[in-house]
């Protein structure tokens, strides 16, 4: 079926069917409007998003390899369906939706967000989670380097990142606050569930790593931290929604040993600073 007649004038005034033949992209498919990004400019792609989102609250994207800024500053309970590869930045500085994506995304997912949720069924490149202040990514399979780098949080708002698979190097770097959580569920067995300099200059929050991990591979101002049974209650409570996702079984993840690593101060560098 194709979308109706009123959505389309609103994206004539913006001229965008006359510059790339838009129109013949957009169709409804039950309660989702689709668009074909096959061989769409970023910039365009993103438009037509926006423009749809003043009528939709369903948006699915198919034929999706690598458009830069998808949903990016976008607020309200919207729920976008990701097919393809995701460019940098998905999601960033958004405030609510929820984006699921069939396939990985690239650089910067989730950069700067404030609410909403992520699904990757996939894998993620690096700093994924850029300054995060709230809300959750998912990722089913790997993340790449400096993820979670800068996450903060305020009062009950707590952003929470959960990868099935590995993490690079610097992960948690300069966190201030939220929870990282690697479940190494995937990895080869001759690969390591996490790069060096875990935590470097991490001064809030918490990573927990679903695996040992030497105090050698922390960055300056981590520390290992007793993983309690209420811990344990925790990542249960946060892990239930992931495992349903995905299809784990949450028992046999929290059978595994996990390695709790937390700041050794709210100011890491300031011994280097002072005397």
């Amino acid at each position: 079926m194709n979308v109706d007649s009123s959505i389309l004038d609103i994206i004539r005034a913006k001229k965008l069917i006359e510059r790339r033949d838009i129109a013949p992209r957009i169709r409804e498919e039950g309660d989702f409007v689709v668009v074909d990004a096959k061989g769409l400019h970023y910039r365009i792609l993103n438009e037509v998003v926006y423009e749809l989102a003043e009528k939709y609250k369903k948006i699915k994207l198919i034929n999706v390899n690598g458009q830069r800024y998808i949903a990016d500053g976008l607020r309200g309970d919207y729920y976008i369906e990701i097919h393809g590869t995701a460019g940098d930045d998905l999601g960033a500085f958004m405030n609510g939706p929820e984006i699921v994506v069939y396939g990985n995304v690239q650089d910067g997912a989730g950069n700067t967000m404030n609410a909403g949720k992520i699904i990757v069924h996939g894998n993620a490149t690096d700093i994924l989670g850029h300054s995060m202040r709230g809300g959750v990514i998912y990722v089913e399979g790997d993340v790449g380097y400096r993820v979670g780098v800068h996450m903060k949080e305020y009062k009950d708002q707590v952003p929470i990142i959960v990868a099935g698979g590995t993490a690079g190097d610097f992960l948690g770097e300069y966190m201030a606050g939220g929870r990282i959580i690697i479940l190494g569920l995937k990895r080869r067995f001759t690969s390591e569930i996490v790069g060096d300099w875990i935590a470097a200059g991490i001064h809030g929050g918490a990573i927990y790593i679903r695996d040992s991990i030497e105090e050698d591979r922390l960055g300056y101002g981590a520390k290992i931290a007793e993983f309690t049974e209420e811990d344990k209650k925790y990542l249960a409570k946060i892990l239930e929604e992931y495992c349903r996702t995905f299809g784990y079984d949450l028992n046999k993840i929290l059978e595994h040993e996990f390695t709790k690593i937390v700041p050794e101060s709210h100011r890491p560098y300031g011994k280097m600073y002072t005397d």
